[in-house]
């Protein structure tokens, strides 16, 4: 988009599974991308004051497995739009029994295991942008903030690992995740986080724990139908904390995201000037 140009929208949220639907009174954005098209027609629309983008990271009724969602045509479409602060709740099970079905949890680290997906806009020349921490500080805060107007119990921290799926993980794997100490088991985070990253747009991950997972509970697996289940009669709490969510996020940006192409430059493209 033209630097000069009003952005159309500055909050993204992606939905999850279970999660197709956030402003009841929205304009539809086809946006095209130099990567394809995204996962589906983005709905803007206004929260707060606060112009606010919305994509289902699965497109309607969860028609993209995992391994098909155009990461980088998603994010890519929420830059051009004018998003520079993503929030993205997610369908997540649990490492720690603690951390029961129906948990929010607002993980600050994550640790990639999926395999042969694209997560880079950079395909040339020696870029290496920082992922330390992949999370952004402000906008973990104001889910914080969020959670404490509603009175809704969020678990600050924690470590989610990214699968590549579509299966579940096995109970040997799911056991050698819990023994490295990690808390959560996702499919879709990585790719999208390390891509926001590389377009210097704040990333919040919101993790709703659907299940525990096969390595904890001896006696049961992991279901879809039970996954879907969980997050359905959730789905209208992570909206309403989403939606408090915007209201906390800063006006203009001071965290590290917004520095991360410093010295650096995004891919060339006639799609985005901004």
């Amino acid at each position: 988009m033209n630097a000069q140009q009003p952005p159309v929208a500055e909050i993204g949220i992606i939905g999850g599974s279970g999660f197709y639907h956030l402003l009841d009174d929205a304009e539809q954005q086809h946006v095209p991308t130099p990567y394809g098209d995204p996962s589906d027609a983005v709905s803007v629309g206004t929260v707060a004051g606060r112009r606010v983008a919305f994509l289902p990271r699965h497109g309607s009724g969860h028609a993209l497995p995992p391994h098909r969602i155009n990461y980088r045509a998603n994010l890519w479409a929420l830059r051009a739009l004018g998003v520079r602060q993503v929030l993205a709740p997610c369908a997540v099970g649990s490492l720690k029994r603690d951390l029961g079905p129906g948990s929010i949890v607002l993980p600050d680290q994550l640790v990639d295991r999926t395999s042969g997906r694209i997560q880079t806009y950079y395909d040339q020349g020696a870029v290496h942008v920082s992922f330390a921490d992949p999370y952004c500080g402000d906008g973990r805060s104001a889910v914080l903030k969020a959670a404490a107007d509603t009175g809704d119990a969020v678990h600050d921290g924690g470590t989610m690992v990214v699968i590549e799926g579509p299966r579940f993980s096995t109970r040997a794997e799911s056991q050698w995740y819990a023994s490295a100490g990690w808390s959560l088991v996702n499919m879709t985070g990585h790719s999208e986080a390390v891509l926001a990253r590389e377009l210097a747009l704040c990333y919040t991950s919101v993790a709703l724990v659907t299940d525990l997972d096969a390595g904890i509970d001896a006696s049961e697996s992991v279901a879809q139908e039970a996954v879907f289940d969980v997050f359905a009669r959730n789905s209208e709490r992570l909206r309403h904390l989403m939606l408090r969510t915007v209201a906390h996020l800063p006006e203009q940006r001071s965290c590290p995201c917004a520095r991360t192409l410093d010295g650096m430059h995004l891919p060339v493209s006639a799609a985005d000037r901004g």
